[in-house]
């Protein structure tokens, strides 16, 4: 069965929670969220793949045209029931993240993008990413940057700063690639004349923003974002690839 197309598949209710695609006021959040997908799409390649809190699923359905196989997982029912129904060709089960429904050694690579703060027991997750890794696997866990996100959001019980998030990985696996992302020099240059796109948007509703910024949200692509290992603190987002030691 093929996935609905873009505009025909079911839109999930914004909470805050999670992004969605297809939604100019989320473009911003969405578009930062698909380019880390995107950058880590060569990783999987030929590979069986966990995605470890998928969330909309189309984080999901993206690196599924690269793996060999993809599983997905949420802990949400609501989520993993959009999944099944946008994207039907992905298998998707709804499970603890904690206390993954998969046997030991199961992966070539697990993926978790934006979910480890949204964790209590971030150790325990960890530890059971390894678990289903297979000797020599490749975990991927990309994470707001706590020193630069803007405070208060309530589904972040602990947001990692980049020595945090490196100590949390480093008794399970050994770091191969650490990056932070940042916006590129277009989005520098209109911050610079405007102010923080983050603290615009969330300083007022959607339907209260003035036109340069609406217009600039809707603008937004994934060439808006860059890349770096220099400078991991003033990162948006941080994103680390490590291998399980046997």
């Amino acid at each position: 069965m093929n996935p609905p197309a873009s505009e025909d598949r079911p839109r999930m209710v914004i909470t805050g929670e999670r992004t969605v695609p297809g939604i100019w006021h989320e473009n911003y959040w969405f578009r930062r969220h698909e380019v880390v997908y995107l950058h880590l799409a060569g990783l999987v390649a030929g590979k069986d793949v966990l995605e470890a809190g998928c969330g909309e699923g189309y984080g999901a359905h993206l690196l599924a045209t690269r793996a060999s196989s993809l599983h997905a997982l949420d802990y949400d029912e609501y989520a993993t029931g959009h999944v099944h129904a946008a994207y039907p060709d992905i298998p998707v089960l709804r499970g603890n993240l904690v206390q993954l429904p998969f046997a030991d050694a199961s992966f070539d690579v697990v993926v978790s993008l934006q979910t480890i703060e949204h964790l209590w027991n971030q150790e325990a997750f960890l530890a059971e990413c390894l678990r289903v890794l297979r000797p020599g696997g490749t975990i991927v866990v990309s994470t707001p940057n706590t020193l630069t996100f803007p405070p208060g959001n309530i589904y972040h019980p602990k947001e990692l700063d980049p020595d945090e998030l490196r100590d949390l990985i480093t008794p399970h696996a050994a770091i191969t690639s650490y990056e932070g992302l940042g916006h590129g020099p277009a989005l520098t240059a209109w911050e610079q004349a405007n102010g923080s796109i983050v603290d615009l948007q969330i300083a007022r509703p959607y339907d209260e923003w003035d036109a340069s910024l609406a217009d600039q949200v809707r603008a937004v692509t994934v060439g808006d974002f860059s890349f770096s290992t220099d400078d991991l603190d003033t990162s948006i987002d941080l994103i680390v690839v490590a291998k399980r030691t046997p």
